[in-house]
Formats: C-alpha cells, structure tokens, sequence
C-alpha cells in the first residue's frame, strides 16, 4: 500500500519519511505551496504596534516563520520580544514548536495540550478565553490564498478556522486585526506528477489530507478525474467533507497525531 503525502513542505517530506521508517512506501506530493510576500510593510508595521495587543495569534508554523522573518531589526532580543505582548496563541504543536524556536518563552505561549489531539481554533479557544476582556487588542497572522496569476480568493474560512475565532473574540468585546505574513496557494505539478496522482486514485493508495483547501486545488489540478476507487485519510471532519464530496470511496478521520494518522493507515492496509 502506497501513501500519498499532500502536506505542504518540508512538511510532507519529513511525514513521508516517518512512514518510510516503519516500512510504508510514501509518495509526497503537496497541494500547497507556501512563499512571502513581495511587500511585508503590512507585517512590520505589525511588529512595531505588537505592544498595543493582548496576544497574538498565529494560524500555522509558515505564519510564524514570515512573520518572524519580516521582524524590524530594532526588535531583536528577547527581552524585547518577551515585552512585546503578553500571549502568543498558537492552534497546534508544529506551530508552538515554531514560536519556541524563534524565542518565545514557554510560559508566554497558549495552546492546545499535544495529548488532546484536536489543533484548530476550537480547541485553541477553550484554552485561551478566560484571557480575554473587553476592549482587549488581538492580531491574528494569517496567509493570503492566491491563485497562480496572483490575484487573492475570497475567503470562505467561515465555520471554523480564524473567522471562527475572531467572532468568538468579538463576541467577547475584543478588537480583532489581521495581517497577512505569506502567500499560499496551488502548486504547479509537473505531467510526471500530474500521471502519478491519477494513478494513485485507482491503485488502492492512500491519500493523507490535513487541508480542505488541497482538496480543492488537487481538483483543480486533475479537473475530471474518477475519484471513486480512492482511500483518503483527513485529519479534521470539514475536510473529511471535502474528500468525500470530492468522490473518495472511502475517508478515514483521525485526529491529527502522528500516532492516529498512522494507525488509520494501518487500519487501510
């Protein structure tokens, strides 16, 4: 049985090799690619005003890393980045793990437990809103979705994800700001790519999905293609949803661990 890894990299690189380890052949093939913006005046007028905010919130790793990479050169340090804003609000492990890296102290940081299994704004929020009070700032740093001439897409993020949590914000009496930190979009597959994904919707591979939005865009990538005889594995139900009105045959969902990712994979083979 051949996995078909769909993660953004370096992501999908290192999920392949997890999986190659323990003896799965893995095929990465991302539906997303990520990159920064050609002007992140937006961003670093956005570092110069953070001490204004009660948190910061982040919607992904590659939105801490642009982020971080479009820093001032004056905020260096970290006593300056720890007087900047009281919480950094990350909505998962791998993007936790970024704002550590970029120095972010541990007690300063609010997330979702590893052991809860569940990274979205959901679970992110039953964490952190005991925090908020009226008239209280939050920057939320997000991607911008483009298609491959540039042009932004609406978005549609509305039942859950970052609207989700900026509603719940509002509700709450906060202000809610956005600033866009990075692009992201379809990528450009090659034909050898392109014959290699309607192979795998037919010879029993297994598809990992841990985005609705790479469903769309491998639709659009192989418009017309039979999904009926595909095996998926989605880490959220909305994208679950999509696989399957897609056409998988058959969709797994899993909470977006590596140990459960694997067993639904073992629980196809």
């Amino acid at each position: 049985m051949r996995l078909i890894v769909t993660r953004v990299q370096p992501q999908a690189r290192q999920w392949a090799d997890r999986f190659e380890a323990c003896g799965r052949d893995a095929l990465v093939l991302p539906l997303i690619e990520v990159r920064g913006l050609a002007d992140a005046t937006a961003v670093r007028a956005a570092w110069l005003n953070l001490s204004n905010y009660k948190a910061a919130m982040f919607v992904s790793r590659h939105a801490v890393d642009y982020f971080f990479q479009a820093k001032p050169a004056p905020a260096h340090g970290e006593h300056a980045l720890s007087a900047m804003t009281p919480r950094w609000w990350a909505t998962g492990p791998g993007t936790a793990h970024a704002l550590l890296a970029h120095g972010v102290a541990t007690p300063s940081l609010d997330t979702p437990p590893e052991q809860a299994g569940q990274f979205d704004s959901e679970a992110l929020w039953r964490q952190v809103h005991p925090q908020v009070q009226p008239g209280d700032r939050v920057l939320i740093v997000r991607g911008d979705s483009v298609t491959p001439d540039g042009r932004s897409l609406v978005d549609n993020d509305q039942g859950v994800g970052r609207e989700w949590l900026a509603e719940r914000l509002r509700q709450s009496g906060a202000q809610v700001d956005f600033v866009v930190a990075y692009q992201r979009g379809a990528p450009f597959w090659t034909d050898a790519q392109c014959g290699l994904a309607r192979s795998a919707a037919a010879d029993g591979s297994v598809w990992l999905f841990s985005s609705a939005e790479a469903l769309g865009h491998l639709q659009s990538l192989l418009p017309g293609q039979d999904w009926s005889a595909a095996r998926a594995v989605a880490t959220h139900p909305r994208i679950a949803a999509a696989a399957r009105d897609l056409g998988f045959a058959v969709v797994t969902q899993t909470r977006p661990t590596w140990e459960e990712v694997r067993a639904s994979v073992e629980s196809l083979a």
